[in-house]
């Protein structure tokens, strides 16, 4: 029979496994609520930037041509099916820069009745998006690293959670609303 303290000693070892399989099985659950929570905010900025494009397409203060490549994108990206949603948002970024490529747009559109609000709201919303991701794609880098540990995987801590996936879009605000938002601050 070993000694008593060989026994003790082996229970502590394995206590100590144990706790850190467990820590670490925490952890890794926290990163992939915050992946869900940062996702949920990345859906909210993209919806939002769709809708105000489709509303400001629809207002009749954009020339006829710019309201139809506005509306047919931002409705694109608001119906597009997930494994598409990347690319449908890409398009609608692309039609935003298009449409106000140049600051003389957002100063007529800005002159219309309620402009003032809808440049304000788009450009707030175009702003949003980029962090939003950002914010997102940290969260899932965050998680690949610890997935990627042989534990986590031997012990496979992960369980049934889907591997994080980024979300990668051309997001590059258009640049007369990147001017509003830097004479806004004036």
């Amino acid at each position: 029979m070993p000694p008593v303290t060989t026994i003790i000693w082996i229970v502590v070892a394995l206590v100590a496994v144990a706790l850190y399989l467990s820590w670490t099985a925490g952890r890794l659950d926290r990163l992939h609520a915050r992946i869900d929570a940062a996702r949920a905010a990345l859906d909210a900025q993209l919806l939002r930037r769709a809708s105000v494009a489709q509303e400001l397409a629809t207002a009749g203060v954009l020339d006829p041509a710019a309201s139809i490549v506005l509306y047919e994108s931002a409705h694109a990206a608001r119906s597009a099916e997930p494994d598409q949603r990347e690319v449908a948002e890409s398009e609608l970024s692309q039609a935003l820069r298009a449409v106000f490529d140049d600051p003389e747009t957002a100063a007529q559109v800005r002159e219309a009745p309620g402009g003032t609000a809808a440049v304000g709201e788009l450009t707030q919303a175009v702003r949003r998006v980029p962090m939003a991701r950002r914010f997102h794609n940290d969260a899932v880098r965050a998680a690949r690293a610890v997935r990627r540990h042989r534990v986590v995987r031997w012990f496979r801590l992960a369980g049934h959670a889907p591997f994080p996936l980024a979300f990668e879009m051309d997001d590059e605000p258009p640049p007369a609303l990147t001017a509003e938002r830097g004479a806004t601050a004036l």
